[in-house]
């Protein structure tokens, strides 16, 4: 564990909060509610193959199939998806920022996000142009914790995993990306991110 050459990022959950429960909050009357219809029918395992490159219209179809009596709310997951964003996790842009402003590192992103909705977090969020590249799942078809998708960043950009930073808050995502070689980073809040840069010298140099 040292100063890496290369630092990738997760996007949602580290550098924007997304939260589908903002926009369902709006759509039923209860917290029950709202969790009875994530955990049963806009599950994350129907959102991971949209994640993995399924349209949003197939899977608006497999579900309304199954409950019909669910359609405005299916529907709206995708019809009002930028409502299931809550914004910048500014603290985490601000350390993006910090490590931008050092140029002492390559800044990449690794994300599970779908090839339809990527687009408007682009058009919305500046600071996703400030990483050399970034890899996003519904564009190839695979996704995190598949070994091929991280392959996918390493091979393209030519990262060498011994000098890498992987950060992403999902657990099994670090894992498989430690089983890869690359020092990885369980994100839990921007203050206990910052406390690991700090760790490892990746702030060095930097004015308070």
């Amino acid at each position: 564990m040292g100063n890496p050459e290369t630092i990738i990022f997760d996007l949602g959950g580290v550098l924007i909060d997304w939260n589908p429960r903002y926009l369902y909050r709006k759509i039923f009357s209860t917290e029950e509610e709202v969790s009875w219809f994530l955990e049963n029918v806009c599950t994350p395992e129907w959102n991971e193959h949209q994640d993995a490159g399924r349209s949003f219209e197939e899977a608006t179809v497999e579900l309304l199939s199954q409950f019909p009596q669910h359609e405005t709310a299916i529907r709206a997951w995708f019809s009002r998806w930028d409502e299931t964003i809550g914004g910048p996790i500014q603290e985490t842009v601000d350390l993006l920022a910090a490590l931008r402003l050092l140029q002492k590192h390559r800044l990449y992103a690794l994300t599970n996000w779908s090839a339809e909705t990527f687009p408007w977090a682009k058009r919305n969020f500046d600071f996703l142009h400030w990483f050399e590249g970034i890899v996003v799942s519904g564009e190839e078809k695979t996704l995190k914790p598949r070994p091929e998708f991280y392959q996918i960043l390493l091979n393209r950009y030519q990262v060498d995993p011994v000098h890498a930073l992987f950060i992403d808050d999902n657990i099994r995502n670090v894992e498989a990306a430690r089983a890869l070689g690359m020092d990885s980073i369980h994100f839990r809040s921007p203050a206990q991110l910052r406390d690991d840069f700090q760790k490892r010298g990746i702030l060095s140099g930097l004015q308070d």
